[in-house]
């Protein structure tokens, strides 16, 4: 990894800096991490393809409520859950609905999980 530390005075490049080296985690699909670090409650990125969302809804599909599905299941897997398997996959899918029933009750939406179809059965 590289880095480079900017001051007022001049650029220090830094060539194969060891961050934070040995960090070993081990947790089970919903398991909370405890950090030792502040910066380390951050679990990752979801990134949404919104314009490709927002073209594959079928007419009688609201995006928001799309948008909000799919963001949902990219939490579960920042959490650890995963669908190799249909284990896994029933595992995640209860984590997703569990989810999306307390979304849906605080807003009063009716949101639904999505279907395995969708991910080619992976």
């Amino acid at each position: 990894m590289s880095l480079v530390i900017r001051n007022l005075q001049r650029v220090i490049p830094i060539r194969r800096a060891p961050l934070r080296s040995k960090i070993e985690i081990h947790l089970k699909a919903g398991e909370f991490p405890l950090p030792d670090f502040p910066d380390d409650y951050n679990l990752g990125d979801i990134f949404l393809g919104v314009e490709y969302i927002f073209h594959h809804c079928k007419e009688d599909e609201d995006y928001n409520d799309v948008l909000t599905v799919t963001a949902t299941h990219g939490l579960c897997h920042l959490l650890g859950f995963t669908h190799s398997t249909e284990a896994e996959w029933q595992q995640m899918f209860q984590k997703e609905k569990a989810v999306l029933d307390e979304l849906g009750r605080r807003t009063g939406t009716r949101l639904q999980p999505l279907t395995r179809d969708l991910f080619g059965g992976s």
